[in-house]
């Protein structure tokens, strides 16, 4: 059974860069070949917050839109999370489609992948990580960490990074592997 990657954008904001960035973080990961990969923008769903009536883990869902983020969720072993920093802190939009679901995320595998200006987004990551842990996913230590990542941005609103951030990136794509196929026989049914 392959092992399925689930590259999540977690802005919705406009003018955003995490469809850019994500694109990328899509083509190294297809190119390392471990997974089979899907970039997922949470901005498709477009989830209101918190709006189902039943606690996340009955699985009661009751909104098309929740029905069609499960199932998005469910069908991946391991995620990595593409976050900016508002405030010190992953985007809101981030932290409800987290929170919206419960039990699709257990026994999964995620890291992050953040940007930002001096920090490269590192305080969101680490809170974001905190949150993901609460899941019942395992949030690995390895993260990548985009500083002053708009200069990276070329006019073809191409994403091409330095090349310790590549490494960095493979390096993280390697250790989600690991532990997606480690978590296998939890997720089994």
């Amino acid at each position: 059974m392959s092992l399925k990657l689930n590259i999540i954008i977690g802005s919705t904001r406009p003018g955003r860069a995490g469809p850019t960035i994500g694109k990328w973080v899509d083509e190294v990961a297809k190119e390392q070949g471990a997974f089979e990969v899907e970039l997922v923008d949470l901005a498709d769903f477009r989830l209101p917050l918190l709006d189902e009536a039943a606690h996340p883990r009955a699985r009661q869902y009751q909104h098309e839109h929740t029905k069609k983020w499960s199932e998005s969720v469910a069908d991946a072993d391991a995620y990595v999370f593409v976050t900016p920093e508002y405030d010190y802190f992953p985007p809101a939009s981030l932290v409800n489609a987290l929170q919206c679901l419960s039990a699709e995320w257990e026994h999964k595998v995620a890291a992050v992948v953040s940007y930002g200006g001096i920090s490269g987004g590192l305080r969101s990551s680490q809170e974001l990580r905190q949150l993901i842990g609460n899941l019942n996913m395992m949030a690995i230590p390895q993260s990548v960490p985009l500083v002053f990542y708009a200069k990276s941005i070329n006019d073809d609103q191409v994403f091409a990074p330095a090349e310790q951030s590549v490494e960095g990136l493979k390096s993280v794509l390697s250790e989600l592997q690991k532990w997606a196929a480690a978590l296998q026989p939890m997720r089994a049914k």
